[in-house]
């Protein structure tokens, strides 16, 4: 239950830096990213791999660039899911999905 709670924390922190950072992404509060990171990892365990899965063809071809494009859609579907945090945008999504992952990565790299 810990490492839930420490990983939905740097989600959390994760995606307030993006919206920070990103012109089109804006969430409201700390509060409001809690609540987006916990749905974001509810939509990227179920309906991810299931989007990955339809989509290993175009995925192979594009030699695995692909996979930011369904990044983005999970982050657009998030924002459509909750009302305190918005994407504004593909663009926007795309760009803010490389960064969120970029600095979530840091962020679990210095907690470990």
């Amino acid at each position: 239950m810990k490492q839930f709670i420490v990983r939905l924390l740097i989600n959390a922190m994760a995606l307030m830096a993006t919206a920070t950072l990103i012109d089109g992404i804006s969430a409201n509060g700390f509060s409001g990213a809690i609540i987006a990171a916990l749905v974001l990892g509810i939509i990227n365990a179920v309906i991810r791999p299931v989007l990955l899965l339809f989509t290993l063809p175009l995925n192979f071809l594009t030699l695995g660039l692909f996979t930011f494009v369904i990044n983005a859609l999970m982050l657009m579907l998030t924002s459509f899911f909750v009302s305190g945090f918005v994407v504004d945008g593909f663009f926007a999504a795309l760009v803010g999905s490389v960064v969120l992952s970029v600095i979530s990565a840091v962020l679990t790299w210095l907690v470990k």
